[in-house]
C-alpha cells in the first residue's frame, strides 16, 4: 500500500476514534461544568480605562498615560482575604502594560496608580515592544510564589512566556514557555496551568509527576514542567509536531477557534477547562453574530490530562450587554480571571477589548 493511502486511512481512523470517543456533553445534565454564573448588571463594568494614570515608561524614557485607551482581559486570585485583580491596560499606541486592582468584596476596586508588570530594558524586551505584555494568567507554587503566563507581543509575534514573583512587584521573566527551539517563532499564548483549589488559594498541582499547561488560540496544545519555570511542549514523535488537545467544531459556538480561559481547575470529575471561543463566518452557530467571543467548558481525564473526557454543546456566557457587544472589538465576553471568594465563584472578563465585567455564581 502507498504511504499517502496508508497516511489517509491513518487519519480517517482517528477522526472516527475521536469522533466517537468525544460525544459532546449535554450541560443540562452533566454535573461537571462550573455554570449558573449571573453578571452583576447593576456594577457592570466594573473597571474602566483612566487617563489619570500615568507612569514612567522606560522604555520611551517619558511619562505616559499606561491605561488610557483599555482595560481588558483579567486574571484574578485571592490573598489576605481580599481579590487581586491583575489586568491587562493599552495605552493610546495599543502598547499592553499589566496592572494591578483590589477589592474587599470582589465586585468593587481599587487600583494601583503604575503598573506591575511591563515592558523594560531588560533582555525580553525585544519580544514584548512595541505590542507589550498581555493577557496574565495567575497561579501559586506550593511555597506561595506567584506563576505569572503571558503574551509577549513584538507586533507580529504572540509567544507565550513565564514570570514569577513573591510580591507581585518584582518580577522575574523566564522567557518563552516553548523555548529557543523550532517553536520560537510560532504564534501561542494563553497558558492555564492545571491547579486544585485549597481554601481560597490557587495551586498549581502536579499529575504523574508533573505540572501541566493548556496552551493555545486556534486549536489547544499542552506542555509539562519539573518547576513550573521550564515547559516542554508535548510533540507527536511521528508526525513531528504538538498534540493538539482540543479543536474548533463546526455548527458551534467555538467553530473558529478555542484558547484557555483562566487556570485549568482539577476536581473530582477531572480537569475543568474554562475556554474562550471565537464564532467562524462560515459552518458556525447562526444563533450568534460572526466573530462572537463566547465561552464553554471541558473536562479532561483527572490522570491523563491530554485526554478529552467531556464538553459542553452550549457556551455559558456570551454578549448581551451593550458594553459587551461594542468596544475597541465588537462582540467580546473574554473570560480570564476566576476566584472562590466569600463562599462563590467570581467570574471576570473583559468586554469588547475595552473595559472589565465581573459574574458571581452562589
Amino acid at each position: 500500500m502507498k504511504l499517502y493511502s496508508k497516511l489517509v486511512i491513518y487519519n480517517f481512523m482517528l477522526a472516527i476514534a475521536f469522533s466517537s470517543c468525544h460525544m459532546p456533553s449535554d450541560p443540562q445534565n452533566a454535573t461537571w461544568p462550573l455554570i449558573g454564573f449571573n453578571k452583576q448588571d447593576e456594577l457592570n463594568p466594573i473597571l474602566f480605562p483612566d487617563k489619570g494614570q500615568t507612569f514612567l515608561c522606560p522604555k520611551r524614557d517619558s511619562v505616559i498615560q499606561w491605561e488610557a485607551r483599555n482595560v481588558l482581559n483579567p486574571t484574578a486570585f485571592v490573598k489576605d482575604n481580599k481579590v487581586y485583580l491583575v489586568y491587562r491596560a493599552q495605552d493610546e499606541d495599543m502598547t499592553s502594560r499589566l496592572g494591578l486592582a483590589i477589592s474587599e468584596d470582589g465586585l468593587n476596586f481599587k487600583k494601583e496608580s503604575e503598573p506591575i508588570f511591563y515592558p523594560a530594558n531588560d533582555d525580553m524586551i525585544g519580544y514584548e515592544w512595541p505590542g507589550g505584555v498581555e493577557d496574565p494568567r495567575i497561579v501559586e507554587s506550593e511555597s506561595g510564589e506567584y506563576i505569572l503566563t503571558y503574551t509577549a507581543y513584538d507586533g507580529k509575534v504572540a509567544r507565550l512566556f513565564i514570570a514569577s514573583s513573591i510580591d507581585l512587584h518584582t518580577w522575574t521573566k523566564h522567557g518563552p514557555v516553548l523555548g529557543e527551539g523550532k517553536y520560537l517563532n510560532t504564534w501561542s499564548k494563553a497558558g492555564a496551568i492545571v491547579s486544585r483549589l485549597e481554601g481560597n488559594r490557587i495551586i498549581a498541582t502536579k499529575i504523574d509527576g508533573k505540572y501541566w499547561m493548556y496552551f493555545g488560540d486556534t486549536e489547544l496544545f499542552i506542555a509539562t514542567s519539573d518547576d513550573l519555570k521550564v515547559w516542554d511542549v508535548l510533540e507527536d514523535t511521528q508526525l513531528d509536531k504538538k498534540i493538539s488537545v482540543l479543536h474548533p467544531r463546526r455548527g458551534f459556538f467555538d467553530s473558529r477557534l478555542v484558547e484557555p480561559g483562566p487556570f485549568a481547575l482539577l476536581q473530582e470529575d477531572g480537569i475543568l477547562l474554562i475556554y474562550n471561543s471565537m464564532n467562524a463566518k462560515e459552518y458556525n452557530d447562526e444563533s450568534l453574530p460572526v466573530g462572537t467571543y463566547a465561552a464553554g467548558q471541558a473536562l479532561f481525564e483527572k490522570t491523563r490530562p491530554y485526554q478529552l473526557k467531556d464538553r459542553m454543546t452550549e457556551h455559558f456566557i456570551h454578549p448581551d450587554k451593550d458594553y459587551e457587544r461594542v468596544g475597541e472589538v465588537n462582540e467580546i465576553c473574554f473570560v480570564e480571571g476566576l476566584v472562590f471568594f466569600k463562599e462563590k465563584w467570581f467570574l471576570y472578563y473583559g468586554t469588547a477589548d475595552s473595559k472589565i465585567a465581573v459574574a458571581v455564581r452562589d
